[in-house]
């Protein structure tokens, strides 16, 4: 996959329309920033963008959502990690807008307000299709040139992240370029044994990974906790209290018959209330709330032997003490790991700084839907657009 990046361009003296993410979890009550890790990461962009003129564009939460605010806070935290002031705009593509892009210095960042509040941002259009919106059709006469470096939101096929691509010179930011770098290389080249570790909340999307990893030959062994281990042993027979739906429940007995060897499920569970039990043990009335002791034994020696480990989602409650141990003790074992390791997900990054092992991680990656969506194989629409498959 052949991304322009900014090997590709001279930024000298050039404003340059710049789409970041840095959608933040935010306090519900004062709606200060409560982290930074996304702002962090789109800094070495910025950096080698400093002798341009830069516009940045981005999104907090969603219309209707509490934490659908202006970007006034974002542009402080920027200017806090960047080290030089970010001015906030209080305007999108209006004459406020304008007038700030045209009075820019060479040197000078200025973001606008949250993308979002442009009611056509959202709808689902070809690249071409949002070149023809106000948002564009304002902006992109002030511009010399595009850089999208938001691979958290690169699944989506929004105005602000694939509208401008058609109608400038379009190149991938430092972050998007190694986000694709990075997980490319785990898709196609990874050093054996290659293990996959999945948890969480949700099951659904991970059936379709899982399936997608082992039909294509990437993993060598995949273990998992939470939700998705849930799943595949209620369809193995085990009386877990939780609803499987049919469709699912086919993929799963699919990927356990042609791949059972190569999946690894809990033998053992932290139960609330009622200590360790073992996976066979378990009545509808148990609530799972981490791997058991065993389980994290057998998973630790798999994760000792890899040359390549990504884990996505963590094995239990781990924000409560109890239950905590299975994500602790995993995490700690890819950070003591010789193997090139890479975590995904908001909740395994919180995990990993909780536990003080974010910076033993090879890779930690920013990517929510996008990072599931390239797992699946399937592609993506900044991605696409920036290669030039979308014509």
């Amino acid at each position: 996959m052949k991304l322009p990046t900014l090997d590709d361009v001279d930024v000298d003296g050039k404003v340059i329309l710049t789409r970041v993410d840095i959608n933040s979890p935010l306090d519900p009550e004062s709606l200060e920033i409560l982290d930074t890790s996304r702002i962090k990461r789109i800094i070495p962009t910025l950096d080698e963008l400093e002798d341009g003129k830069v516009v940045l564009l981005a999104h907090q939460g969603r219309p209707g959502s509490w934490d659908f605010t202006s970007l006034e806070k974002h542009a402080r935290a920027i200017s806090d990690e960047l080290g030089r002031e970010v001015e906030f705009i209080d305007d999108i593509y209006g004459e406020k807008a304008k007038r700030a892009i045209e009075n820019l210095e060479k040197g000078e960042i200025i973001l606008l307000d949250n993308v979002r509040k442009f009611e056509g941002e959202r709808e689902k259009k070809s690249p071409e299709e949002h070149a023809l919106s106000p948002l564009v059709k304002n902006l992109a006469p002030l511009a010399d040139i595009f850089v999208n470096d938001a691979f958290a939101a690169a699944h989506r096929s929004h105005c602000s992240l694939v509208g401008f691509i058609p109608v400038l010179p379009s190149y991938a930011g430092r972050l998007l370029e190694m986000e694709v770098k990075t997980l490319t290389k785990i898709m196609e080249m990874p050093e054996r044994p290659c293990v996959f570790i999945f948890g969480g909340a949700k099951y659904s999307n991970a059936i379709k990974v899982i399936k997608n990893l082992l039909e294509r030959k990437i993993a060598d062994k995949i273990l998992l906790g939470g939700v998705p281990a849930n799943a595949f042993l209620k369809v193995k027979g085990a009386n877990i209290s939780m609803d499987v739906g049919d469709d699912e429940m086919v993929e799963i007995n699919k990927i356990l018959e042609e791949f059972g060897d190569k999946i690894l499920l809990p033998v053992d569970f932290v139960i609330d209330g009622n200590g360790i039990k073992e996976s066979s043990s378990l009545t509808a009335n148990d609530e799972i709330g981490d791997i058991g002791n065993e389980t994290v034994s057998i998973f630790a020696k798999e994760i000792e032997k890899a040359s390549t480990i990504f884990m996505s989602g963590p094995m239990g409650i781990f924000e409560k003490k109890d239950f905590e141990r299975g994500t602790k003790d995993l995490l700690k074992s890819i950070a003591e790991s010789d193997a090139f390791s890479v975590i995904g997900g908001g909740h395994t990054v919180a995990a990993a700084n909780k536990f003080g092992v974010a910076d033993k991680i090879s890779y930690i990656s920013t990517g929510g839907g996008s990072l599931e969506r390239f797992l699946m194989g399937k592609t993506l629409p900044v991605i696409e657009a920036l290669t030039g498959k979308i014509k």
